[in-house]
């Protein structure tokens, strides 16, 4: 279980014992993958990048040069596919210069038209399979307190605060939603946060049938720091241990997408020019949270949206497709988020409702929590907080209009205030003069 650090009032990592942590490869048994196919994997970043040593090599492949990649060397070598064409005395093998030969260059060219693929070593699908299964238990198990200091930036009705830790814990589906503005992304990206202070291991890339599946994104995923210390449960390294190598440690994945969300992007993405796939979004989240933001605004209809979730969402399995036809078994452990500002009964029928676990609406701020969260703005902004202005803007601007609170009123309209205090060479503050202005320049009456 998770717990906060008194001193530092940080959350700390779950520290469960047995945590997955990627074996040492000794042999080319190990990697899962034919001598032959590495061979040609070689062949490829040396084509690729030129004249590079042992250690170099071995780093771009992501595995040992003892044992593994020396192998791999020596029998391109014994095949005259690659040549040694310089040496340094005294520094193993590891530090000789290795060349692509003409037949070489041949074989490469070869390996390219069926795959350019040419980084670290893939791992074998039914070995990321279990890594997930083994990996399910380090997640991050809220309880109030821990929920307490991970949502203190935000002002929510306790009726929604209590909903939001049991949908977090279910680790299942769910379903935000409410009027734009109160916050809804601004709580899923907090639970995100929440999620991101424990570490997981996912492979470079995996290997399927021969194909190749890039899964690690610099842009999707954050690199956590390896740790030469005790494992915690954390997936940090004990000291002086080694660990395959072709696996990355990360923070457990928050990854959002909103209207460019289309049903070809929930499947496998094969490159026609590259020949390997792209992971989805929802197998680069597995482990972690997929938010879906503006759910309703993406160019599908949000009934075939949400029909493509129903096998996964009830058995936790989700299925993909290799252009071959082949159909991949994959495990679905993501908590997935849909926000929406539309009502649900225009997205989802009840059959669809009852197979997501969680349906939380966040409303509009009541007055006492609009004023909490406009003190907090005014005092983040540096806008002189006065009570006085802020009931003359509720019954100016609110009451009279009709209008309704929300909670990113006070953010956008101290923005507005201190853009008109810096043209008019006046301090930010909420007078009767600034408000009128910021007001008028912020609402539109629709």
């Amino acid at each position: 279980m998770s717990m906060i650090d008194p001193q530092t009032g940080q959350i700390n990592p779950p520290t469960q014992k047995g945590t997955f942590v990627p074996p040492p490869i000794t042999k080319v048994g190990d990697t899962g993958l034919s001598q032959l196919w590495l061979q040609d994997l070689v062949l490829k970043v040396l084509y690729f990048q030129g004249y590079l040593t042992g250690f170099q090599i071995a780093e771009a492949v992501a595995l040992p040069f003892a044992g593994v990649s020396d192998q791999i060397l020596n029998a391109l070598k014994r095949e005259k596919f690659v040549e040694v064409k310089s040496s340094q005395m005294g520094l193993g093998e590891g530090a000789y210069q290795y060349a692509i030969t003409s037949a070489g260059i041949a074989r490469a060219r070869e390996a390219l038209d069926r795959s350019q693929y040419a980084g670290p070593a893939p791992v074998p699908l039914e070995v990321y399979i279990r890594s997930i299964k083994n990996q399910q238990r380090g997640r991050l198990r809220v309880t109030h307190r821990i929920l307490r200091q991970a949502l203190s930036h935000l002002v929510l009705g306790e009726s929604t605060f209590q909903r939001i830790g049991p949908a977090v814990n279910s680790g299942s589906s769910i379903f935000l939603y409410g009027p734009p503005g109160n916050g809804k992304t601004s709580v899923a990206r907090a639970v995100g946060q929440m999620i991101l202070s424990t570490t997981m291991y996912i492979p470079y890339a995996l290997y399927v049938d021969g194909q190749v599946v890039k899964l690690y994104d610099s842009v999707n995923h954050q690199r956590a720091p390896e740790k030469n210390t005790t494992d915690t449960g954390t997936g940090s390294l004990r000291a002086g241990s080694r660990r395959d190598t072709r696996w990355v440690l990360i923070r457990r994945p928050f990854i959002m997408t909103g209207g460019e969300l289309t049903m070809e992007g929930l499947d496998l993405v094969f490159d026609d020019v590259n020949k390997f796939y792209e992971a989805p979004f929802q197998v680069k989240a597995n482990g972690g949270i997929l938010l879906i933001d503006d759910f309703g605004r993406q160019l599908v209809r949000p009934r075939d949206l949400l029909n493509r979730w129903i096998v996964p969402l009830e058995n936790r399995i989700d299925y993909l497709t290799l252009h071959t036809g082949r159909k991949l078994e994959v495990p679905f452990d993501v908590l997935i988020v849909f926000s929406t500002n539309l009502p649900p009964k225009d997205l989802v029928d009840e059959a669809f409702l009852r197979r997501l676990r969680h349906k939380i609406e966040v409303g509009d701020p009541t007055y006492e929590e609009y004023r909490e969260i406009f003190q907090r703005m005014a005092k983040h902004k540096g806008v002189e907080y006065r009570d006085q202005g802020l009931a003359y803007l509720l019954q100016e601007w609110y009451i009279k209009h009709n209008r309704k609170l929300r909670a990113s009123h006070p953010r956008d309209l101290c923005d507005q205030i201190i853009d008109i205090g810096d043209f008019l060479s006046m301090e930010p503050s909420m007078t009767r003069e600034l408000i009128d202005r910021a007001a008028a320049a912020y609402f539109v009456d629709l």
